[in-house]
């Protein structure tokens, strides 16, 4: 069952209807969202008593009660029936703004990520993307700087204002990724790593989740019921493409998942078409297409020379290309009634 309180509503009379729900038998996890706070209850409606009496024993405290459906009751729409944003510093993803993360695949150097920093902001980027701990398929690839490349994240955070998002690999690494990182990035091979999930939802902060290589939209949902579940209520899904026999592309950017998501859960869907095409030339019409089908955000890598990356160039766009595709957004930002 899910517990919708009225706006506005205090901490006392809050704790009073959690007090109470526990006493009808139902375990009770809380998600505090931008305007109000949503109760989901688990427990066996057949054998407890009903939780609609909830709206006759408090009327200045809740404001409806439902019962989900769906396996995946706290991402689903069933759960909650406006769209949720998601603050992050003074940025809120899911509402009336466009949000453009771009930045390197990998933090390399102080040079190289301050460049991009600076000029993705010129650009009009509003968060910074950058894996200081990056998995790789082969051992003898470049893993990334580590807390180093945490560090110069917060510098260039510092110098520019941007907000900083870095994938999580370890939950040992949870708690340091929290304290550099606004945003808690997700990676597709981690996607049904569920005690990882479990830890990232701890942590408090927003939560990036991106889709598994070939994992259906259902298995992503259930993933992403994770962190609500853990009292996380600040989840972005994140198509980046999955594997399919197509061999032209890295991966297949499955668009679709926009208005999909969009139907079955109230969280913001972010989309990567640099994962998700794996080619450069194809990221500007990727990104039309996802800002004209509903797109919350983008996820874009950049660099300021693709030729020379120490990890996935051929995916990266230049300064200069990137530059040019916020400027060809504009028109396509307009038409879908975005800012």
């Amino acid at each position: 069952m899910i517990i919708v309180l009225k706006p506005g509503v205090s901490k006392k009379q809050e704790t009073t209807v959690l007090r109470e729900i526990r006493n009808l038998g139902y375990r009770p996890h809380v998600m505090r969202g931008v305007a109000r706070t949503v109760i989901g209850a688990i427990g066996d409606e057949l054998t407890h008593q009903s939780l609609e009496t909830l709206v006759t024993l408090f009327p200045q405290t809740v404001e409806s009660v439902m019962p989900v459906q769906k396996r995946y009751k706290f991402v689903s729409r069933e759960a909650h029936l406006d769209d949720s944003t998601i603050k992050v510093r003074e940025h809120v993803i899911g509402g009336k703004k466009l949000h453009v993360m771009a930045g390197p695949c990998s933090v390399e150097s102080e040079k190289q990520l301050l460049t991009t920093a600076e000029a993705v902001k010129a650009a009009g980027a509003t968060i910074l993307r950058g894996g200081a701990f990056k998995p790789r398929t082969s051992p003898y690839e470049f893993q990334g700087l580590g807390v180093k490349g945490l560090k110069l994240l917060a510098k260039a955070r510092r110098e520019t204002g941007l907000a900083v998002i870095t994938e999580l690999l370890s939950e040992a690494h949870a708690g340091i990724i929290a304290e550099y990182a606004d945003i808690i990035q997700i990676g597709a091979r981690n996607a049904q790593n569920f005690q990882l999930l479990i830890a990232a939802a701890k942590t408090g902060k927003p939560i990036l989740l991106k889709r598994g290589l070939s994992m259906k939209i259902e298995e992503w949902l259930l993933a992403g019921e994770y962190i609500l579940a853990n009292e996380n209520s600040n989840l972005m899904f994140c198509e980046r493409g999955i594997r399919t026999f197509e061999t032209y592309t890295r991966n297949t950017l499955d668009l679709s998942t926009i208005p999909i998501i969009k139907r079955e859960s109230h969280c913001p869907i972010v989309i990567d078409p640099s994962q998700g095409a794996g080619r450069a030339d194809l990221v500007t019409a990727m990104c039309k297409g996802a800002v004209a089908m509903g797109a919350d955000a983008l996820l874009i890598e950049v660099h300021p020379n693709p030729a020379e990356a120490w990890s996935d160039g051929p995916q990266q766009l230049s300064l200069e290309v990137f530059a040019k595709l916020m400027r060809e957004l504009h028109p396509f930002i307009l038409a879908s009634g975005r800012e």
